[in-house]
């Protein structure tokens, strides 16, 4: 039976520290119609990220809050339903910021055609989308890793980590995972290929990952922070670089969480002792090229078996709340998308 209403997920309350369910507002409205110039987009997949409980909190940030009221923001691979503008045809496959719902209307602007007889679409939304370019921008301007340096990566089962230790290995570096719990981290050490991975929920963590990293760590990727951060800054080589992707073990703090020891004197004493550097970025820093070289280079790396990827799909755009909340606490595995239609 067809759809006669939008659905659609909505901001309801700022969350203060862990999301909640009731933060989130399930809406049906109806399913609107495209004007001249204009699209009318039937979302298939949603990706969810970390980055959106950054959009959920009034915090300064690098990008404006989500309105309270307004859907929820995310990528999506959806289907052109009905088009009024020239560039686009019923039934195009396109990667597009539609967020959470099943219909959206564009103007065109920003939309990117996917060919299913290249790659499953889905893919336009981790290795072949956003998270797969923030592995290769990040690693490759600011990690800069050389053969036979040791790479360290953080949350290396998921969407950005699992990438960037692939491409470390393909540029030659010896790659060091971390990941929480056994099946995560027998994922990357026998279907990714790192040359090793320590479990970070282990209770001796910060002595494994000293033993998988005897000299040293040349590049560490950070998407955590917390504890995982602890153990490595004691191993990260003079000059190491440190590209500072995510903090997500800290994503959910309120303001007891922010009362403890200030430990930045010490941290920055070894940052400057050692010659470290260490840069924040936002996947967009980058030129435009940069993403057009990802798409080509990645593809080739799938086509040649180089570059694995994992989803974690979720079936329902009703579910998309609490497996966002879900995935601030590392509960999936992989890639994590809603699978929104058919």
């Amino acid at each position: 039976m067809p759809d006669s209403q939008n659905l659609r997920v909505v901001l309801a309350s700022r969350p203060v520290g862990r999301p909640k369910p009731t933060d989130f507002r399930v809406e049906r409205a109806p399913i609107p119609e495209p004007a001249d110039g204009q699209v009318l987009l039937e979302v298939q997949t949603l990706s969810l990220d970390p980055y959106m409980r950054w959009r959920v909190s009034d915090a300064k940030s690098y990008a404006p809050p989500i309105a309270l009221g307004d859907v929820m923001v995310g990528a999506t691979v959806a289907r052109i339903k009905a088009s009024r503008h020239p560039d686009w045809r019923e039934g195009d496959i396109v990667l597009s910021e539609a967020g959470w719902q099943r219909y959206a209307l564009s103007d065109g602007s920003g939309l990117r055609r996917l060919d299913p007889a290249i790659a499953p679409p889905s893919t336009a939304l981790g290795v072949l989308g956003m998270p797969g370019l923030t592995a290769y921008v990040g690693l490759l301007n600011i990690g800069q890793p050389k053969p036979g340096e040791t790479v360290v990566v953080a949350a290396a089962s998921g969407a950005v980590g699992s990438v960037v230790g692939q491409i470390a290995r393909i540029k030659g570096a010896r790659v060091v995972g971390i990941a929480g719990g056994p099946e995560k981290c027998a994922f990357v050490k026998n279907e990714l290929g790192f040359d090793a991975v320590v479990d970070h929920q282990a209770p001796d963590f910060a002595q494994k990952l000293a033993e998988a990293c005897p000299d040293g760590i040349d590049v560490y990727f950070e998407n955590v922070a917390g504890h995982v951060w602890d153990a490595v800054l004691p191993l990260l080589n003079d000059f190491a670089r440190v590209p500072v992707c995510g903090l997500i073990a800290n994503y959910n703090d309120g303001p007891a969480d922010r009362n403890g020891p200030d430990r930045l004197p010490a941290t920055m004493r070894e940052i400057l002792a050692r010659r470290i550097t260490m840069r924040g970025f936002i996947v967009y820093d980058f030129p435009r090229e940069q993403e057009d070289e990802f798409l080509r280079v990645a593809s080739g790396w799938i086509r040649e078996g180089k570059l694995r990827w994992r989803e974690d799909v979720v079936d329902g755009l009703e579910q998309a709340p609490d497996a966002f909340i879900g995935l601030l606490e590392g509960k999936n595995f992989g890639k994590l998308v809603v699978r929104v239609g058919a």
